[in-house]
């Protein structure tokens, strides 16, 4: 039986490497809002309660509908993991329930960062999350999300 020793040098870059790797897949996203809308800016636990069917209002009293991104997308992990707390299998437990006592439905979901922001841009109601990389002047971003 062969046995490999790493020497102490070899083994901190691989560890520094891992650490970049995993600071690297969460980039920064941005909830975000349509210029045209009058919210200025959201606290997570306000996103939070919207994302989750808690809330159907902003903070001012219009009306708040999210909209989600994929299902299997790493930008949704991150927001519900970042803003609310939740790993997929407690928000798929939290909308079970939610849908089964005819609480709420699940926000309806877009491809992607420029379907999502082509939406909310075109609608005052709408919320949604984006990568900060892919905002424009067509939606305004309420809250980032590190």
């Amino acid at each position: 039986m062969r046995i490999f020793r790493i020497s102490r040098p070899r083994l901190l870059a691989a560890a520094l490497l891992a650490l970049a790797c995993t600071a690297c897949q969460g980039a920064d996203l941005v909830v975000i809002v349509s210029a045209r809308s009058a919210v200025e800016a959201l606290a997570p636990a306000q996103v939070a309660a919207i994302f989750l069917g808690q809330s159907a209002r902003f903070p001012g009293g219009a009306i708040a509908t999210a909209v989600d991104q994929p299902l299997d997308s790493e930008e949704r992990r991150q927001f519900y993991l970042r803003v609310a707390g939740k790993t997929p299998a407690l928000l798929k437990a939290h909308w079970s329930k939610m849908v089964f006592t005819g609480r709420g439905q699940p926000p309806r979901e877009l491809q992607g960062n420029a379907a999502v922001r082509r939406a909310v841009a075109e609608d005052p109601e709408l919320i949604g999350y984006i990568e900060r990389d892919a905002l424009d002047p067509s939606v305004r971003p309420v809250l980032l999300v590190p």
